[in-house]
């Protein structure tokens, strides 16, 4: 499934049952209509644990664009932010709103979603035994990895073109090149930015390993373009490589529009 976090994999991620798709059979709840979990003490515990570690880290590795609109929603660092909340701060800057969803989607419910500027999120929070890696999306993936990008105009809607061009697709062959283009765009993009390479991909920033890991010169760093990453397979269960890099946003967007109206997904 797309919104799933990628890192060096356990023995039974397999079976764990937050990696099976869930089926829509009614709406999922969106924005006010989220209601705040009864978090435990553990869990506010590993929010802040979490959001330490990667505030600390994300500095000069994270894309500029990542780091304004992490600001701009100013999510609490002591506390799971509510799914309310951080909805109606997106819908202030791009129009989009969250919906709390169980766990993972069905692709088809998930692409849905996106092509409404509706973004689907977990409210549970990993294990402490899961910081490294947690075999399937928390909120911690979700609210902090997400939701900042979705706070810039162009991501926000090269975001629900994606789903858009989902919901049209019909051929399989295409459509599993449009499942590696949202994984090493969304999941795993690279951008040049005036200081430098940096991180917008939401797999990355919500991995202390892959933060650290992704701008060595252990990880090949390709240019972007559709046609390369729909041709490229990845493998969820090791770091990535290699990576592709846009210069803009604008770049991400466009490219990504020719390609999928060419294909009539558009």
């Amino acid at each position: 499934m797309p919104n799933t976090p990628a890192h060096p994999a356990t023995a039974n991620a397999a079976d764990d049952p937050r990696c099976i798709p869930h089926k829509l059979t009614a709406p999922l709840p969106v924005g006010d209509a989220c209601r705040y979990p009864d978090y435990t003490a553990e869990d506010q515990e590993v929010w802040r644990t979490l959001y330490a570690r990667m505030e600390a880290l994300l500095p000069a590795r994270a894309a500029d664009e990542f780091l304004t609109g992490l600001a701009a929603l100013q999510l609490e660092r002591d506390r799971v932010p509510a799914l309310a909340d951080v909805s109606r701060k997106l819908s202030r800057a791009t129009g989009w709103r969250i919906a709390r969803t169980p766990g993972l989607l069905d692709a088809r419910d998930f692409f849905s979603s996106l092509a409404q500027r509706v973004f689907p999120c977990t409210d549970y929070v990993r294990s402490r035994a899961e910081l490294d890696y947690t075999p399937a999306p928390d909120c911690f993936h979700d609210i902090f990895g997400h939701t900042p990008m979705i706070m810039h105009p162009r991501f926000a809607d090269f975001y629900q073109r994606i789903g858009q061009a989902a919901l049209r697709c019909q051929d399989p062959a295409v459509e599993e090149g449009l499942t590696r283009i949202y994984w090493f765009t969304v999941e795993f993009g690279l951008i040049r930015n005036p200081g430098g390479l940096r991180i917008y991909g939401n797999g990355i920033i919500s991995s202390s390993g892959e933060t650290l890991h992704c701008l060595t010169d252990k990880v090949r760093k390709l240019p972007y373009r559709p046609e390369t990453l729909a041709a490229q397979p990845y493998d969820i269960w090791h770091f990535q490589d290699p990576l592709f890099v846009i210069e803009s946003f604008d770049q991400l967007e466009g490219e990504f529009v020719r390609w999928a109206k060419e294909r009539r997904l558009l």
